[in-house]
């Protein structure tokens, strides 16, 4: 095998230090970048959110290795990226106050069964999309949903009316057959139904 071929695989092309610094950066850049574009970005993706990704991470790609194309050069820079994730994590999970900072807080977008539009408009969620998320959870209808809330996550989190409309009917329907159920039993008695 060619010398150079080692080389080019395993001799780095930048400092170990600036190999450790450049995912610091880019890691502490997409925290505070993805902080700033909101929660949609996170979870209730659409065609352009999930193209910004994609491309997001190819053009950082370049400012976490830089000129280095090594294996080891691409090992380092994903256990620097990993390990500042795994310190970002428990320092977090450590400091609540932080933690609110950094993800955000929970957002109510229906609330005693109004959609708060001033809340899907700060958000960017359309209705469309707001039924669409309903849907997912099994929920036919915004009109069933009592309170909707977006979590610092990205995902939203539906609570039903209770009861649901579903059980309403169903109940008024448990109680027309119980009712003939007993002007049955009354007429096979030779009584009157009620």
């Amino acid at each position: 095998m060619d010398a150079t071929m080692w080389k080019d695989m395993f001799e780095l092309g930048v400092p170990l230090a600036e190999k450790i610094l450049r995912p610091l950066f880019v890691y502490v850049f997409l925290v505070v970048g993805l902080r700033l574009a909101g929660k949609r970005e996170l979870a209730q993706l659409n065609p352009f959110d999930l193209v910004v990704l994609l491309t997001l991470s190819n053009t950082v790609q370049n400012a976490i290795i830089g000129d280095d194309n090594t294996v080891v050069g691409g090992v380092i820079g994903a256990t620097a990226l990993l390990g500042i994730n795994s310190i970002v994590v428990r320092f977090v999970y450590r400091h609540e106050g932080l933690e609110r900072l950094v993800e955000g807080d929970s957002d109510v977008l229906i609330e005693g069964g109004r959609i708060r539009m001033d809340r899907l408009r700060k958000e960017l969620i359309t209705v469309p999309e707001l039924e669409s998320a309903a849907h997912k959870q099994g929920i036919a209808s915004l009109d069933e949903v009592e309170r909707a809330v977006l979590e610092p996550s990205g995902t939203i989190s539906f609570f039903a009316r209770k009861p649901t409309p579903e059980v309403e009917r169903h109940a008024e329907l448990l109680a027309r057959l119980d009712a003939l159920h007993r002007d049955v039993a009354a007429l096979r008695a030779g009584g009157r139904p009620a």
